[in-house]
């Protein structure tokens, strides 16, 4: 399956923000040197979003194709789902559960647990670590597992709501739940979808631009030279600036799905013939899944690093800072990579047996 330009690339962008995000986090609570003086490392959250509409885009966008094609199966995409997510995910949460409540203890470090085994085993099994997480905070490591949940929602609502609606409807269903759920989101009346962050509307404003693209029906854009420069130009401030920290929020969320939406769509179909095709890039964005998920473990292994070797607590803080990046991004890239050729790609192989 032909793979569309310059979206590994961004994956591993986003992926590398969310552990931008968390590193100075993790290093301030121990009390070790820290550095978070640019709007990039604070945009974590602006960066699972954008993952959050480049998967609504990728998944809207395959099912909207087969079902041209009369082809698509619910069954097939529930698997190829379970076989991507499922394996990693389910390593990470348990090696999230064995740490907090077994690691730490033995080791003499102090952390509150709040939650019981079964409510531990409930949430993040029945697609809910998104609930799990901003009840209990149960650290960061199973925390982060809370995108991986809304990603799961999302595909229990999106594959049976598309197979029974007609392909000439998709569109105008999609625009519909889309409007209707944002406003239902920001709403008094359900708080509950923003405390517990039911984020869907992002998912959904890039599976409509997939269809809009694939109906031609943004061709106009491509016209201009102008417009996938401006496109490019705004999201690079979005993530490099404070400009558009603007309120009241849901008017800044609007903004969001529509500017993530025309990004990732310029980059992929409007790019000019400018593509990132590096192999190291595309690699990275290849194991970018595992990059996201195993920073917080990596990143909390090198911050016990420091704490417990004298050596590195009696050197220059601009130096611990540049090591703590190093290490933290270099030891997380390496697990990423091994677990991708190691165990991943085993599963993701058994993908190609249900592809449409």
């Amino acid at each position: 399956m032909n793979r569309l330009p310059n979206l590994d690339p961004l994956r591993f962008f986003l992926a590398s923000l969310v552990l931008l995000f968390h590193l100075p986090q993790l290093s301030r609570n121990q009390g070790l040197p820290y550095f978070d003086g640019f709007p990039l490392y604070h945009r974590g959250l602006e960066a699972v979003y954008m993952f959050f509409v480049l998967s609504g885009f990728l998944i809207i966008r395959i099912i909207y194709r087969a079902k041209l094609r009369d082809a698509f199966s619910i069954k097939d995409f529930y698997v190829r789902r379970v076989l991507r997510i499922f394996p990693l995910y389910y390593l990470v949460l348990g090696f999230g559960l064995l740490f907090y409540n077994v690691i730490l203890p033995s080791l003499n470090i102090p952390f509150e647990i709040n939650y019981t085994w079964k409510e531990a085993f409930f949430y993040n099994v029945f697609f809910l670590p998104n609930v799990f997480a901003k009840q209990f905070e149960p650290g960061g490591i199973l925390e982060i597992l809370w995108s991986i949940g809304i990603e799961e929602q999302f595909y229990l609502i999106i594959a049976p709501m598309l197979f029974f609606i007609k392909v000439k409807w998709v569109l105008r269903a999609l625009g519909i739940l889309f409007l209707l759920y944002f406003f239902i989101f920001w709403s008094d009346v359900f708080e509950v979808l923003r405390k517990y962050s039911f984020v869907f509307f992002y998912l959904f404003s890039g599976g409509i631009i997939a269809i809009l693209e694939e109906r031609k029906n943004l061709d106009f854009l491509k016209r201009w030279a102008i417009v996938p420069a401006l496109i490019c130009i705004a999201t690079i401030l979005y993530f490099t600036t404070d400009f558009f920290l603007m309120e009241p929020l849901w008017l800044r969320s609007l903004i969001t799905c529509l500017l993530f939406s025309l990004f990732i769509h310029t980059i992929a179909f409007n790019n000019r013939g400018l593509e990132l095709n590096n192999k190291l890039l595309n690699h990275f964005g290849s194991i970018s899944y595992g990059i996201y998920m195993y920073h917080a473990i990596v990143l909390n292994a090198v911050v016990f690093l420091f704490l417990k070797m004298e050596m590195l607590q009696n050197i220059n803080k601009i130096l611990a800072i540049v090591l703590l990046h190093l290490l933290t991004f270099a030891g997380t890239l390496l697990v990423a990579h091994f677990s991708y050729v190691y165990f991943e790609l085993y599963f993701l192989k058994l993908k190609n047996k249900f592809r449409s």
